[in-house]
């Protein structure tokens, strides 16, 4: 709309806004622009509040960085440390972390509610095994036909097989039905890295008997 006295609107259609990416990482040394800091010796020792300018001779006399650890702090925590040194520990640290992680996986099996007793027996050896290696397991019993209408069959394989394996699992979500299936979900006793490493112990070990039970070639 235009006439007298009337101002065109100004649009403000692509603007940048100002400023650049939130940076994850600390400030140091020159970065840090506050009149003074509570300062941290390298050993963690207090040297108390004292002007910026005072803090960053300190840390070149010391041949350090002035790395400010807590920027909300009044007044800022900052604190005098070789910075390029404790990134590289930060970031094996991390890298360590996540190669001993372990995730908890979901196994399935799957049952008929009449299965004979060889079947049992090997669909049971599998849900050890899963146990052992500190997974979970989700049994399901599959219904056809009329097995639909004796669902005790379906409760009573469940529970013999929560009792089987008890020593390794235990029953983390109860047998319900679920359409035509029934459905059990069993949570190992031990947790994944525990189960991880108990498997590399005993192979060690089966490796160092294997080795004492071979003859030494150099004797006669």
């Amino acid at each position: 709309m235009k006439g007298p006295g009337v101002r065109p609107v100004r649009r403000t259609w692509n603007v940048r806004p100002l400023g650049g990416p939130i940076s994850a990482e600390p400030r140091i040394n020159d970065r840090i622009r506050v009149p003074e800091v509570r300062l941290v010796g390298p050993n963690g020792e207090q040297v108390g509040i004292v002007p910026i300018a005072k803090a960053l001779e300190l840390a070149r006399e010391s041949d350090l960085d002035l790395v400010e650890v807590a920027p909300t702090a009044r007044p800022p925590v900052a604190k005098l440390m070789d910075y390029g040194k404790f990134k590289y520990e930060s970031a094996m640290k991390a890298r360590e972390a996540r190669k001993n992680q372990a995730h908890t996986v979901i196994k399935e099996i799957k049952l008929r509610p009449k299965i004979d007793p060889h079947d049992y027996e090997t669909k049971k050896g599998h849900v050890v095994r899963f146990l052992k290696a500190g997974d979970k397991v989700k049994v399901t019993i599959m219904f056809r036909g009329r097995e639909q209408s004796r669902p005790e069959l379906g409760f009573r394989l469940l529970q013999r097989l929560a009792d089987d394996v008890e020593e390794l699992g235990f029953v983390e979500s109860r047998a319900k039905q679920d359409g035509r299936n029934m459905i059990m979900v069993l949570g190992p006793h031990k947790k994944k890295a525990e189960a991880k490493a108990e498997a590399k112990a005993e192979r060690a070990a089966a490796r160092g008997g294997a080795a004492e039970a071979e003859p030494d070639a150099g004797i006669a």
